[in-house]
């Protein structure tokens, strides 16, 4: 483990006035959304979005990394520059997702255990050798009658621990993803409890592993109530929550926090990432910044419909809500933003 080389990248990721680009949906996710869309759910299909996306101008002014999928980082554009080669002369860092998925946790209805770890090291020093420089893994823990169980936190956070010692060894910045979902009726506050009890969890499976914190990346959701829950928390009151309990489990060590949308809207997810860095900012031991996939990408996907003549208008849209995303980091969003383009 270079550890020298592991701070230098996560800084790059986090430390100036940008963010992250999920690209890493699995081709199932991907195949559904474009199935919704009328697109064909092919590899060329999935190829020429990919495409539509490393290729939008400017998108290197408010993206720092992209997490792609193993197919992604594999493809290339039409002219045959590999998307790898493409996204890193715009000073973009490729990133590589290198979880199997969640599955059904053995003994824990409704719970899931992300799997993936046999095999991670071999295939961890070949994305490496194909040019990704960080990594992604995601645990999703869901919140009802009775769940999460300890079981399930603990086993996500083991494996969590796990994964981030590989990375780290392979030269891999790595990103711990323990997403709570926003699934159900809960309330922000049975949220934040869970939030806390989880990211204690993963922090304290990460030190048994000898994880260097500095060299990681924290990929959390933001507190919040249930999609289903009747009361739905002001922008400025998620801000608050959020913060104050990342201040209570998150070690000061880690150089940034970079957030998943989780099922917000573009507009939403900035707005409360806006809220944090101009309430907070001052004041954090880390930068709070964002990894958004649909929060960025939805607008775009709907606009393309898998048409050549409308990737340009779709470009624009990806560009716009990438530009969102980064006047949140920078604490300078506002909603009319929302009315034109961005200056």
């Amino acid at each position: 483990m270079n550890e020298q080389e592991l701070m230098v990248t996560t800084n790059a990721l986090v430390g100036g006035e940008k963010g992250l680009l999920a690209m890493d949906e699995s081709n199932p996710t991907c195949d559904k959304r474009f199935a919704k869309l009328g697109i064909p759910q092919t590899e060329e299909a999935r190829r020429a979005y990919r495409e539509l996306i490393v290729a939008t101008p400017g998108l290197g002014e408010c993206v720092s990394g992209a997490i792609l999928c193993d197919e992604t980082i594999r493809q290339s554009k039409k002219d045959g520059t590999p998307f790898v080669k493409a996204l890193t002369g715009v000073g973009i860092i490729p990133g590589i997702k290198v979880d199997g998925g969640a599955k059904d946790l053995a003994g824990h209805p409704g719970e899931k255990i992300t799997e993936g770890l046999d095999g991670l090291r071999d295939r961890l020093a070949e994305y490496f050798q194909m040019g990704a420089r960080f990594a992604k893994w995601r645990a999703v823990i869901a919140v009802g009658d009775g769940l999460p169980s300890r079981g399930c936190i603990e086993s996500n956070a083991e494996s969590l621990a796990r994964y981030a010692a590989l990375c780290q060894e392979a030269g891999l910045v790595p990103i711990v993803e323990p997403e709570v979902l926003m699934d159900g009726g809960h309330t922000l506050e049975r949220c934040r409890q869970v939030t806390e009890e989880v990211l204690r969890t993963v922090f304290n499976k990460l030190y048994n592993q000898r994880v260097m914190f500095e060299g990681m990346i924290l990929k959390p959701n933001m507190i919040l109530p249930g999609l289903a829950c009747p009361k739905q928390e002001t922008v400025d009151e998620v801000a608050d929550a959020t913060v104050n309990s990342l201040l209570r489990v998150v070690p000061a060590a880690v150089p940034g926090i970079a957030f998943l949308s989780g099922g917000q809207s573009g507009e939403l997810a900035s707005a409360r990432l806006n809220a944090m860095n101009v309430r907070f900012k001052q004041r954090l031991p880390w930068a709070l910044t964002f990894s958004f996939a649909r929060a960025i990408q939805q607008p775009a996907l709907d606009i393309w419909h898998g048409e050549e003549a409308k990737v340009s208008a779709a470009q624009k849209a990806l560009f716009h809500r990438g530009s969102c995303s980064r006047a949140a980091r920078r604490g300078q969003y506002n909603a009319a933003m929302e009315g034109g383009s961005l200056k």
